[in-house]
């Protein structure tokens, strides 16, 4: 299915790269929102963003304000002529937001997740022409995130936007999320019309990730930033270690490098920033496969085995030599590289088994 889409054409908003979408994490209380507010929109910032309702991982963590806090957007809309924009789940949260003149809606990750309730919110859109911005979902399926923008256009919305927070992995290392940036690059290379937003505060989960992480989004062409602000992040109720001031916000806005032509996968340097994605990800593997291996090291230990099993050594080296052959790779170069990594497992595991 191809979709059929329109400029997001914000009001008031400079479609020049980037559109940045800034405010907390989630609307705690009418004076934190308004406070946040005013001290962005004096920034220069044209659209604010608040977590009405929040979807928790576990149960007792603050789940957002509700509907309490639908005026307090209204309130900044009036007040500061900023957008207000907030995140959607089900039918009962548009006809809200519908309600009280919200001018932007984003589906959550979880959300994008499950075709049920992304048709469930398509099906409460229908008949209103407001943009809306799809999340990537948990998981790295780029067909899921596809679907997703499809059932909303397919409802009639066509001022869609999709946004690039990163994916959930077990092992959590540099990043809260990973970002994978290969998928949104082939989002954009499989429909080169639908704006990308970077939200760089769920993919480090560290506010001094969100600078480069904003900077690489630009390298890669991003339309714009979905970015989490509060007036006071150490004290916010939700995600405090990834919120940053108004004052540290500008600050990295203004550092940022805005390349005039947008670029394309075939841009030196966005080859450059794939490769870095790929190495980064190597490291972490690496990483994980040490790990076991020192796990096996207390286990020869502990049952008297030599490190060096010869007949497992050889069936490594042979199986992923033949593997790296059809894959388009020299078997005897695979076979270096596993012998590098044989070496530093028995240096890891001789370390073990002479404490």
């Amino acid at each position: 299915m191809e979709l059929d889409l329109k400029p997001l054409a914000l009001t008031g908003v400079e479609s020049k790269r980037p559109v940045i979408i800034a405010g907390p994490c989630s609307a705690e209380t009418e004076e934190q929102v308004m406070t946040s507010a005013t001290q962005l929109a004096g920034k220069g910032i044209k659209i604010f963003r608040a977590g009405i309702w929040k979807p928790r991982t576990k149960p007792g963590g603050f789940e957002g304000v509700g509907v309490d806090g639908l005026p307090w957007l209204k309130r900044v809309k009036e007040e500061t002529g900023m957008l207000v924009s907030t995140e959607v789940a089900t039918a009962k949260h548009v006809y809200e937001c519908l309600k009280a003149g919200i001018d932007i809606l984003w589906v959550g990750a979880r959300t994008t997740a499950n075709p049920f309730a992304v048709q469930e919110i398509a099906d409460a859109l229908k008949g209103v022409d407001i943009p809306v911005l799809v999340k990537n979902p948990v998981n790295p399926d780029l067909e899921l995130w596809i679907g997703a923008l499809e059932r909303i256009n397919g409802a009639g919305l066509k001022r869609l936007g999709a946004i690039h927070r990163g994916f959930s992995s077990y092992d959590k290392k540099i990043y809260r999320n990973l970002p994978q940036w290969h998928i949104p690059i082939e989002l954009r290379r499989r429909i080169p019309d639908l704006p990308i937003f970077c939200d760089p505060s769920h993919i480090g989960g560290k506010r001094e990730l969100i600078a480069p992480l904003c900077q690489q989004a630009m390298d890669l062409g991003f339309d714009g930033i979905l970015v989490e602000s509060h007036c006071n992040p150490d004290a916010a109720w939700s995600d405090a270690s990834q919120q940053v001031t108004p004052d540290v916000l500008s600050y990295i806005l203004n550092l940022l490098v805005i390349r005039k032509d947008a670029q394309t996968t075939e841009n030196l340097n966005e080859l450059r920033n794939q490769i870095d994605e790929c190495d980064n990800n190597i490291i972490e593997i690496l990483s994980k496969r040490m790990r076991i291996c020192r796990e096996i090291g207390t286990f020869k230990k502990e049952h008297d085995m030599t490190i060096l099993q010869t007949v497992r050594y050889n069936e490594i080296l042979d199986k992923r030599g033949a593997q790296g052959a059809l894959c388009g790779m020299d078997s005897d170069f695979i076979k270096h590289v596993f012998e590098a990594i044989h070496e530093e497992s028995v240096r890891q595991q001789m370390e073990i088994i002479n404490k």
